[in-house]
């Protein structure tokens, strides 16, 4: 092109080559030397391939007893909810050859929460890095024994020209920490943002690629958090570890059942303790009531921590089956200690913290309640009762109600009387006599 379009001047057109910049990923396909042909399953050892502990029992626990080698870790949370806290405790607890890398903090900021932890390891390595090609080639020289990167959405490779924390780049660099993680046998554990709406930022293939997906919960006014698995290859999903965040870290809560049984008086109203199950972990936690006289002419339904639907569904089987007219008053329910749950097992606590608070009547602190409500009225029976009854007994709890056709083991009811109801009127007629 003599003439230049732009401004018009002849003759000032120059030939500049463009330089092909390509992905040195090569895609985010796995291949080794090992894996290019396949093997027959019965030939595949994995006999080598023990669990790593971090150090951190309720972390090990929720992994399913230690990290894999290999194996690609997501932690998600709220700003300021503790995830950098857990990532750097890691490292100090467990006495492994970590590389940390933070592409949001400086070496002199980690140092300074590190000592705030109570931790000056030297086995802890420090990396203040973005571009994820340097990360992988200074992993690859130093061969830790686990790798950690804060965060996800800061680090950006060269091989795209999109910005860091977009879509194309959390892909591509989630690729190639999943690759390297493979080839190399070292444990990666990734820190992700969240967006709004409480979901981890960036596509949905984000989770799909690593192999444990964690996520944190709690208001970040509280001490106590809740750690949650989402997804794990390796382990239960149901499963949940509790901490409580001090001046000096991030302390295990072994028995949550502290922090959520009642901290108030006798004598209180509208409060019932129900028996919940969390994958494997049974948990006694306090179902709070308010049911007054509607101001309006619309009865409100509000419920924090459980399901307003179900609320509603419960109130109507009051009214109908056990002939309590609620539906002019306002009832407001909440799951004490921010918990947010929803085991079936909970309605027996909710009906009778509901029926408390509109009798005025104060249920006994040392009853506690799991079961089932169906549309009819009827209580059905829930998984693990036998587990339930036992940590109710071990709490000092004198009382457990629970379906009639519940089955359990007698020994896990030594010390504790168990009143097995049918439905709701005999709830009601054996509660409030």
């Amino acid at each position: 092109m003599g003439r230049c379009p732009a401004c018009g001047e002849w003759n000032t057109m120059v030939e500049a080559p463009v330089e092909n910049k390509k992905s040195s990923s090569k895609g985010s396909a796995v291949a080794t030397k090992d894996s290019r042909k396949p093997l027959k399953l019965k030939d595949i050892d994995y006999s080598k391939e023990g669990r790593v502990s971090v150090g951190i029992a309720e972390f090990d626990r929720l992994l399913g007893g230690g990290i894999v080698p290999g194996s690609l870790v997501l932690i998600g949370g709220e700003p300021g909810i503790g995830k950098s806290t857990l990532s750097l405790q890691i490292p100090l607890r467990s006495k492994l050859n970590t590389l940390y890398v933070t592409g949001e903090e400086s070496a002199k900021q980690v140092k300074m929460r590190a000592q705030r932890l109570g931790g000056n390891d030297s086995d802890c390595n420090i990396l203040c890095e973005t571009l994820i090609d340097n990360v992988i080639s200074q992993a690859q020289e130093l061969s830790p024994e686990l790798m950690i990167v804060d965060s996800v959405q800061t680090m950006y490779t060269d091989g795209l020209e999109s910005t860091p924390g977009s879509v194309s780049q959390i892909k591509e660099v989630a690729a190639m920490l999943l690759r390297f993680a493979k080839e190399s046998g070292i444990p990666v554990i990734l820190i992700g943002h969240i967006t709004k709406d409480g979901y981890i930022a960036g596509p949905k293939i984000l989770e799909h690629i690593v192999d444990v997906v964690l996520q944190f919960e709690g208001e970040n006014k509280g001490s106590y958090r809740i750690l949650r698995s989402i997804k794990n290859r390796f382990g239960s999903t149901s499963e949940l570890a509790v901490f409580e965040m001090t001046g000096t870290g991030l302390r295990e809560v072994t028995n949550p059942s502290e922090m959520l049984i009642p901290m108030h008086e006798e004598g209180l109203s509208g409060t019932a303790i129900a028996v919940t199950l969390d994958g494997t972990r049974p948990l006694l936690f306090e179902v709070q009531a308010l049911v007054s006289s509607a101001v309006y002419g619309t009865a409100q339904r509000s419920a924090t921590g459980f399901d307003a639907r179900r609320l509603n569904m419960l109130l109507a089987v009051l009214e109908k089956r056990a002939g309590f007219k609620l539906s002019a008053k306002d009832v407001f329910l909440n799951m004490a200690g921010g918990l947010k749950v929803n085991d079936p097992a909970c309605d027996l606590a909710v009906i009778c913290a509901v029926l408390s608070s509109n009798f005025d009547f104060s249920l006994p602190s040392s009853t506690c309640f799991a079961g089932e409500v169906g549309l009819s009225g009827e209580i059905r029976p829930v998984a693990g009762t036998d587990r339930r009854i036992s940590e109710a007994a071990r709490l000092g709890f004198k009382k457990i109600y629970v379906s009639s056709f519940s089955s359990f083991d007698k020994k896990s009811a030594e010390g504790i009387t168990v009143v097995k109801v049918a439905d709701v009127p005999a709830l009601v007629k054996s509660l409030f006599k």
